[in-house]
């Protein structure tokens, strides 16, 4: 049994193949022992994919773009999620949500664990013919912060994670305005991905990761989420089951999961979020970036 550890920059509902996989044994079937760190602050993946503790960081594709020819050399190999996890919070309930709404109102973001939510906020901002310029951001501030200020009356809409929101329309502290997660399209979120060029070795273990990965997605979406409802419990204590469950069938129909293989069109509308917000020069090419070999046969 080979060692595969990967360092994750968060646990969350997103990445329930993986967990899937695990526990159905598809990693121990490719003779691969799959580990797992979530280490605090999110950015020390970097250092136990660097330190050699990790074979691999899940977390999302932008790290690996804006550090391409600045002294590091991420590679992506496979994906997880294939959209944002993500919803807007209001304060009022709504017939239906329209981007125009939003010019002259505030937005309260996270970006205490990455740059993830605000590119993706803004690129859907500009795909629906709005200047991000014309809306406020909060979104230098933790994100249990800004749902306490939220909750306090900062700000006109919150954004973030799908869960989270939903957890806190169930407690009366706002409406989902608009789950991003079901309505924003495909952008490959996150990914897994090594550090410099793969050995043969390591290019093995990598394909036999997502053989299994893969089987967990085919699990994940071949079954309703209720029959693995008390797992889902286990695994994230701090939402109610019955959210769970709506929440990851939710997932399972619009597409947040689809194969390990990194969508190249969806990549290239991810590239230019990530430009447009000035972490890479221009979208980076999908061949420059990532290593497409582990999804090819052996």
């Amino acid at each position: 049994m080979q060692r595969f550890h990967i360092s994750a920059t968060g646990h969350s509902l997103n990445y329930l193949p993986e967990y899937v996989a695990a526990r159905q044994g598809y990693f121990a079937e490719e003779g691969l022992e799959v580990t797992v760190s979530v280490p605090k602050p999110w950015d020390l993946v970097l250092d136990e994919l660097g330190n050699g503790t990790a074979d691999a960081v899940l977390g999302g594709i932008w790290v690996p773009s804006m550090f391409r020819g600045r002294g590091k050399h991420y590679v992506p190999f496979a994906q997880m999620a294939a959209r944002a996890p993500l919803a807007l919070l209001g304060r009022q309930p709504r017939a239906s949500f329209s981007w125009r709404d939003l010019p002259g109102k505030v937005i309260a973001m996270k970006g205490s664990n990455g740059a993830s939510v605000g590119l993706f906020v803004k690129l859907l901002l500009r795909e629906n013919g709005i200047d991000p310029r014309e809306v406020g951001f909060i979104q230098d501030l933790d994100g249990a912060m800004l749902s306490d200020l939220f909750r306090g009356g900062m700000a006109d809409f919150l954004a973030i994670d799908y869960p989270n929101a939903a957890a806190l329309e169930l407690a009366g502290v706002g409406h989902v305005a608009a789950p991003l997660a079901i309505v924003g399209g495909d952008v490959p979120w996150s990914v897994y991905y090594a550090e410099g060029e793969a050995s043969p070795e390591r290019l093995d273990r990598q394909r036999r990761f997502m053989r299994g990965l893969g089987r967990g997605m085919e699990q994940v979406l071949a079954h309703d989420a209720r029959e693995i409802a008390e797992f889902l419990a286990q695994a994230f204590p701090r939402l109610s089951p019955d959210l769970l469950v709506r929440l990851t069938n939710e997932y399972r129909a619009c597409g947040m999961w689809t194969t390990p293989r990194i969508d190249a069109a969806s990549y290239e509308r991810w590239q230019r979020g990530i430009a447009d917000g000035h972490l890479t020069a221009a979208p980076i090419p999908y061949d420059a970036l990532i290593d497409a070999r582990p999804a090819a046969p052996a």
